[in-house]
């Protein structure tokens, strides 16, 4: 019996240190952050695009207080209830944070002080932008009005409240590599396109279905998805559902009209709101993506 049960205990050892090593973060080698100072004007363009401002500033802001980031509406899900930081340039927001720190942040969801961030941040799409533009995307944010406090903490159930385990469910789903094998030669137009959608945009955190452990399916690329909080579902729109134009996407998310002169609802109205301050260049592209991904049911 004892020595069963020392068995037993070496096996738990063992098993611990095995968790332990494979849910380790995984910052970028220092190679491969990046290196500022960036561009806060190009910056912009990245803080609109990545829609910033529907999470963190407060809920129903308009205008200029969209540009305070002291946190906004808690996202409720399955998994529990997620609250949104105060990502302002002030002391209770990533005043202290070096470039390093916000870029592993973004592109690997890890934390200044090293622990995981969970998923409801989308850095499994912020991991396929470029440095160079995660640097700009610092710039602009420090250009911000310092916003004084911290949202509450949200409330995450066992065993998700585990912050360690997320390290199993980024080996599982972090991925930087593009999601859609476009032709060699793709134009340009759709290649940025690919980008804006699958990188800063994070289009498929709602539009993708995600599977028993909340990760996305891949097989079904933006195929539509059981709304987030519960409130119906997020659309398909490959183009085997979404009929409209690359003319017509384009404008939608431009306006804010459909084609059959309807007006954007729902979650969306925040998303159109940010693309709206896209350029035209850019919301072609991400009509011509949308156009050239396959078609799913």
């Amino acid at each position: 019996m004892r020595r069963l049960l020392a068995a037993l205990a070496g096996l738990a050892l063992v098993g611990a240190l095995a968790f332990w090593l494979l849910t380790a973060p995984q910052p970028l080698e220092d190679a491969a952050v990046a290196q500022g100072p960036g561009d806060p004007a190009k910056g912009a363009r990245l803080f609109h695009s990545g829609g910033c401002a529907s999470c963190h500033a407060g809920k129903g802001a308009k205008g200029d207080d969209r540009l305070k980031l002291g946190g906004g509406a808690a996202l409720d899900t399955p998994f529990g209830s997620f609250q949104p930081p105060n990502i302002s340039p002030g002391p209770d927001g990533i005043g202290g944070w070096s470039l390093a720190d916000f870029d592993n942040a973004m592109r690997r969801g890890v934390a200044p002080d090293g622990r995981h961030y969970y998923p409801a941040f989308p850095y499994t799409s912020y991991a396929r932008m470029r440095p160079g533009d995660v640097a700009d995307l610092f710039a602009f944010l420090n250009t911000l009005p310092a916003v004084a406090g911290k949202p509450a903490e949200g409330a995450i159930a066992f065993p998700f409240n585990i912050r360690r385990g997320i390290g199993l469910w980024k080996r599982l789903y972090l991925d930087p590599a593009p999601v859609v094998a476009l032709p060699a030669g793709a134009p340009a137009q759709l290649q940025l396109g690919q980008y804006l959608v699958e990188g800063p945009g994070h289009c498929s955190e709602c539009h993708t279905p995600r599977d028993q452990f909340g990760g996305p399916d891949k097989t079904k690329w933006l195929a539509g998805a059981p709304d987030p909080e519960g409130k119906g579902r997020v659309p398909n729109i490959t183009p085997g559902r979404l009929g409209w134009s690359a003319a017509e996407i384009a404008d939608y998310l431009k306006t804010g009209f459909t084609p059959d002169y309807d007006s954007v609802g729902g979650t969306m109205v925040e998303v159109q709101a940010n693309m709206a301050h896209l350029s035209d260049a850019d919301r072609a592209a991400i009509a011509a993506y949308l156009k050239a991904v396959p078609a799913a049911k």
